[in-house]
């Protein structure tokens, strides 16, 4: 593992792409942070859901690495992890949870607990990344986009 800074005040940590980082990838985040952050539990679960999926669902997970970046910026939270891709973007032709599924509601709580999130695919490899904003600035529930709904209509389309 490598932990850095890049010049901007970020921190970076390049992780083995082993399913036992992902605690270490929280536990960055937690400290990071600082257990007293407003919004601390949301930003080390949702970073725990994304450093899982890149150990699952890319090329991390066999062999690989992926990198974790903490941004902490005036009026928000950036997460982002970066793996070593696969064959297809992330979050495409994955099927919605159902009651019995052991897995799937990554990218649900993404969508629900962070401001904004999104997707970067260059070279084949793929970054993950969501902002989460300190309390005043959150948006209110009916203006956010619904990933659900919006997975409905890509399956339904």
């Amino acid at each position: 593992m490598e932990i850095s800074g890049d010049g901007a005040g970020n921190r970076v940590a390049r992780l083995a792409g082993g399913r036992d980082q992902v605690g270490r990838a929280r536990r960055l985040v937690s400290a990071a942070l600082g257990r007293g952050h407003p919004r601390h539990d949301d930003c080390v679960l949702l970073t725990s859901e994304i450093a899982t999926n890149a150990v699952v669902h890319s090329r991390s997970g066999h062999g690989g690495t992926f990198t974790l970046t903490v941004s902490c910026l005036p009026d928000r939270v950036r997460i982002g992890v970066r793996d070593d891709g696969s064959a297809g973007p992330p979050c495409a032709g994955h099927p919605l949870p159902n009651a019995s599924s052991q897995g799937g509601r990554g990218m649900p709580l993404l969508d629900l607990l962070s401001d904004r999130w999104g997707l970067v695919r260059e070279g084949g490899r793929n970054e993950v990344w969501f902002e989460i904003w300190f309390d005043g600035g959150r948006r209110p529930a009916a203006l956010r986009r619904r990933w659900m709904s919006t997975r409905i209509r890509l399956v339904a389309g």
